[in-house]
């Protein structure tokens, strides 16, 4: 049985910070949240009687009156490297929200005072724990698409598409190089964080593609801005492997080498029809087998939650002696990348990823 999780939330009152109370909301029974800090008395008032956590005005106060396990930190990126700086004095664990940091200087001060001093930090990088990426990699982890060789990711911007290329291609700090364009054109505005579009708009867009060789395996980066909420764009991911070949949901395999056996990453909720266990993920098959299944079910959550609260779980297995799941070296690694990316359309060179110190430490 899972044992209940208490964090405290530093970072106000914003969008991010609010997906942990969601998460909390609903699975009482494995997640507590023990006081948040609101800098803003009147927005903690609000926080408060929404959704009934004590709020503090600043951090000290706050690790005065509660005892959490460890804290989330959502602050923005710029706020980020500094926060962490802090809260390692203190010697509570850290959950942090991404990037955590804005430049190259502030990866490699992370390194230095963090890492290397051994403080207990992990990154909240939720993109490879959605239940279709866990299944992707459950597929690829079995070998029956064979030596990965190539994989391209559309779906969330730099760090967060490094981050899914990494995984998919099962690169750890390997040295690259990178090509990159940017494209702009038009499109009819679609949601944004407040909601639906208010009115007919046309924005132009950049999309920026980059091509990340890492020796004999290849990383395809293609990413629209606001693409991952858009109603008329779609996001993709595709994996090609010796034996076989994941595209979306699509699987190619092969049953024997003059035998095609196509299969497909399909997604069983409950609720439907007329089922009447509750609306949820179940999980995900591929042909006759369990490809992942929600550990977080019945709870009803939308996918980004569910990868939330397994980043969240995922945190209280380490500080209980746990592995590192996603800690400042790879999170550092995939900012770098996304660096690399921007400084490769910006140059329209070829330019390398370098091994960094942080590579020694992962």
């Amino acid at each position: 049985m899972l044992r209940k999780i208490s964090f405290s939330i530093i970072g106000g009152a914003g969008f991010r910070a609010q997906y942990y109370l969601r998460i909390a909301q609903a699975l009482p029974d494995l997640f507590h949240v023990a006081g948040m800090v609101v800098r803003d008395g009147e927005k903690g008032g609000e926080m408060e009687r929404k959704w009934g956590v004590k709020t503090y005005r600043n951090m000290e106060l706050l690790l005065t009156k509660e005892k959490p396990d460890f804290v989330v930190l959502s602050v923005s990126g710029s706020e980020c490297a500094q926060s962490l700086f802090q809260l390692a004095d203190t010697g509570i664990p850290v959950l942090t929200e991404t990037p955590p940091g804005q430049n190259l200087d502030d990866l490699l001060a992370l390194h230095e005072r963090l890492t290397v001093n051994g403080a207990m930090v992990q990154v909240a990088e939720q993109y490879h724990l959605h239940p279709l990426n866990q299944a992707r990699l459950a597929l690829i982890d079995s070998g029956r698409l064979g030596e990965i060789t190539q994989a391209t990711v559309s779906v969330s911007h730099m760090y967060h598409g490094a981050s899914l290329i990494r995984k998919m291609l099962g690169i750890q700090f390997e040295e690259a190089e990178i090509k990159a364009i940017r494209f702009t054109s038009p499109i009819l505005a679609g949601p944004d964080r407040m909601g639906p579009p208010r009115e007919e708009k046309t924005l132009f867009t950049e999309r920026d593609l980059a091509w990340i060789q890492f020796g004999e395996k290849l990383g395809i980066y293609d990413f629209t801005k606001d693409q991952h909420r858009s109603w008329i764009r779609s996001n993709h991911l595709s994996v090609r492997g010796v034996k076989g070949e994941l595209f979306d949901s699509q699987v190619k395999l092969l049953s024997d080498f003059a035998t095609p056996l196509p299969l497909e990453l399909k997604r069983i909720n409950r609720g439907e029809g007329e089922n009447q266990e509750g609306y949820y993920l179940a999980g995900i098959i591929a042909g006759e087998s369990w490809v992942y299944r929600n550990p977080f079910a019945p709870a009803r959550l939308y996918d980004d939650e569910i990868a939330i609260a397994a980043c969240l779980q995922k945190m209280a297995d380490y500080i209980s002696g746990g592995p590192d799941f996603y800690g400042l070296p790879d999170a550092s690694q995939d900012c770098y990348i996304g660096f690399k990316i921007e400084e490769a359309i910006a140059t329209g060179e070829t330019v390398k990823v370098s091994r960094q110190p942080w590579a020694s430490f992962a």
